[in-house]
């Protein structure tokens, strides 16, 4: 393995640990036991790298390397045994905890996984279609965390919090041009870049898409 498939595979490793703690703060938050706070971790850190996969014909990286789902689970289960501890983080004034270690943990893995969908595209042939590489990089990122909040019973996360999958979307188009000018490396750091910058402005200054007007 060169210098360049380490750093890569260092950055799927914190990406999928920032996704399985998210799930697993989910879960705790949704009382889930123990089992079912580990599946949510795992769903969340490899759901939409499987899915991309299965949209560009080959088998899961997931089930080829069973690393990622090894890793999801020890951070579930390290989530798990904290929070179990120090059960009053989720509580009283340490209740912010939640949402601040929400909105940082989903920051790393969407910025992530969205430029690392974006490059697993090209290496699977399609360097030159745009249209492509966005939405497999946007399903990369996204895709995880919405079939957490599907399968938790959660509004999903993508529709109502800040800017999410427009973030996923302007750092997959970044990905793709900084690709084509400067190479993979400085792609998948810049995309990552810009999708965190993005998300972590909207939640300091209160961006937000428009809301319909309420008819009641």
């Amino acid at each position: 393995m060169n210098i360049q498939d380490s750093i890569i595979f260092f950055m799927e490793i914190l990406g999928t640990i920032a996704f399985a703690a998210s799930g697993a703060m989910v879960g705790i938050r949704k009382r889930m036991d123990i089992f079912g706070i580990c599946v949510l971790g795992v769903v969340t850190a490899v759901g939409g790298g499987m899915t991309r996969d299965v949209i560009l014909g080959k088998l899961p990286s997931a089930l080829e390397k069973p690393v990622y789902v090894g890793v999801s689970v020890a951070t579930a289960l390290a989530i798990f045994v904290l929070l179990y501890i120090k059960h009053d983080l989720l509580s009283g004034r340490l209740g912010t905890f939640y949402d601040k270690a929400m909105l940082v943990m989903d920051s790393i893995g969407l910025g992530i996984f969205t430029s690392l969908g974006v490059m697993s595209g090209i290496d699977n042939g399609y360097p030159d279609n745009t249209f492509l590489l966005v939405f497999i990089g946007m399903l990369t990122g996204v895709g995880g965390g919405l079939m957490r909040d599907m399968m938790a019973g959660e509004e999903p996360y993508i529709f109502v919090k800040h800017i999410y999958a427009c973030a996923s979307l302007v750092g997959a188009l970044g990905c793709v041009e900084i690709y084509r000018e400067w190479g993979r490396l400085p792609a998948v750091f810049i995309g990552a870049f810009i999708v965190m910058a993005i998300r972590f402005l909207a939640a300091h200054y209160r961006w937000n898409l428009p809301h319909p007007k309420s008819t009641s």
